[in-house]
């Protein structure tokens, strides 16, 4: 904190530079703060604001088609919405995990490398009891899963992994694989512990209760389809048969409209007597000569230059090349 003057020091200093004892310049200036931005070598940002944005998106749209999915299943009214999606490393992710949980693994071509589907164990004991019979509102307890549970949930993510081509449709055609399912994190070591990993958490509102599902996106697994995670490509037309069509329908449209063609050979200027003396057979001299081009005009605009002769019984202009208006205008 800087130090506070008093009144004498202030009058002093005041006077000083009233007698010139002082400059200006020589007056103490509070040091210049540059403000540095902590970076991390060990975990370097590979998704931009606009990637996460993206998937943001695309998975804000995930959460409304699995809402309805979830809801069809248990006959319960499902609410999921995006949490977050952040970047972390895939050991931060498996550290966040509880143990055992229900872990699926899938691909999704032409994404490479594994994803990681995770539903806490609250979840799914809510979802196993309902679709047992139950109305999912017991208490949960810390157990591990039995094969009927891991088959059931098994059923349930690949139905919500599914639905994942729906949400990613206006990006890329993927086809989610569900390759298998596990309950213990920590033997799930499918990549390095400082990988970064794209984390989409969802929370998920089923009845009385409030629980969350992550989705675990390696960063290699976008790194080829990074270009496309940009808000602006995805609102972009990809259609090519469409644009082809509707390219045809503008120039169908376009070729019946009439425009003006006047080809110029020259200028040149006579006085009014001159002209009223004209007879047949005078020579009027222009100002460029025959070896020189001529300008073609359209609608009254300057386009091209051509070069004049004769078309079988008519004459005509052989266009040489497009007049350049920006480099005339700048000359």
């Amino acid at each position: 904190m800087a130090d506070v003057l008093s009144q004498s020091e202030i009058d002093a200093l005041l006077s000083a530079l009233s007698t010139g004892e002082l400059e200006p310049e020589q007056v103490p200036k509070e040091e210049e703060r540059h403000k540095v931005k902590v970076y991390d070598f060990r975990s370097p940002q590979k998704f931009s604001k606009d990637h996460i944005r993206t998937l943001e998106l695309i998975h804000d749209n995930f959460a409304r088609i699995i809402s309805n999915y979830l809801t069809a299943q248990v006959r319960v009214n499902v609410k999921a919405k995006i949490e977050t999606v952040e970047q972390i490393t895939y050991e931060e992710f498996i550290h966040s995990v509880p143990n055992p949980t229900i872990m699926t693994m899938f691909k999704m071509p032409p994404l490479t490398g594994t994803i990681q589907f995770e539903t806490n164990p609250q979840f799914s004991f809510q979802i196993i009891d309902i679709l047992l019979g139950g109305t999912g509102d017991r208490p949960t307890v810390s157990k591990e899963f039995s094969d009927i549970d891991k088959n059931i949930m098994l059923q349930v993510t690949t139905g919500l992994i599914n639905n994942l081509k729906l949400a990613w449709e206006g990006i890329l055609d993927v086809e989610p694989e569900v390759e298998g399912i596990e309950t213990n994190p920590a033997i799930n070591q499918t990549l390095a512990p400082n990988e970064p990993v794209a984390l989409i958490t969802f929370s998920v509102e089923l009845g009385k209760s409030n629980t969350f599902i992550n989705l675990c996106i390696p960063y290699l697994s976008l790194e080829k389809v990074l270009d496309k995670l940009v808000v602006q490509y995805w609102f972009q037309n990809e259609d090519v048969e469409l644009m082809e069509e509707s390219k045809q329908k503008l120039e169908k449209g376009l070729n019946p409209v009439e425009i003006g063609v006047a080809a110029e050979l020259g200028k040149t200027s006579i006085s009014i007597d001159d002209f009223l003396k004209l007879g047949s057979g005078d020579i009027i001299k222009l100002d460029t000569k025959y070896k020189n081009p001529i300008k073609v005009y359209i609608e009254d605009e300057e386009y091209y230059y051509a070069k004049p002769g004769v078309i079988g019984k008519n004459v005509g202009v052989a266009i040489l090349d497009m007049i350049d208006k920006d480099v005339n205008e700048y000359e």
